[in-house]
């Protein structure tokens, strides 16, 4: 399976990096290995996150308070959203692939 983020799913991740190490240096960097290790999980076994709508998936960050949205579209797997989960649900719908 191919791993793709889309570009506002991107931006999310920056964003929230960016903001976590001006917070605290060195936090935005914690941050993002919770993202990546997300990613394995997701790659290692894509069915695994809850079904939250037709083939979109959510898998819950460990130690930050976000959610991976994923699709799974054939053998790709499009990340969504980097969402953080006080965002109001949903605002990453019209990004699905198909």
């Amino acid at each position: 399976m191919v791993l793709d983020i889309h570009e506002d799913a991107d931006r999310e991740l920056n964003d929230a990096a960016d903001y976590y190490d001006s917070e605290s240096p060195g936090l935005g960097t914690l941050f993002l290995d919770q993202v990546d290790v997300g990613y394995q999980r997701i790659l290692e076994n894509p069915h695994a996150a809850a079904e939250i709508d037709s083939d979109i998936r959510r898998l819950v960050l460990a130690k930050f308070p976000f959610n991976l949205i994923y699709e799974i579209d054939g053998d790709v797997i499009l990340i969504l959203a980097v969402a953080h989960q006080r965002r109001r649900p949903h605002y990453w719908r019209e990004r699905r692939a198909g």
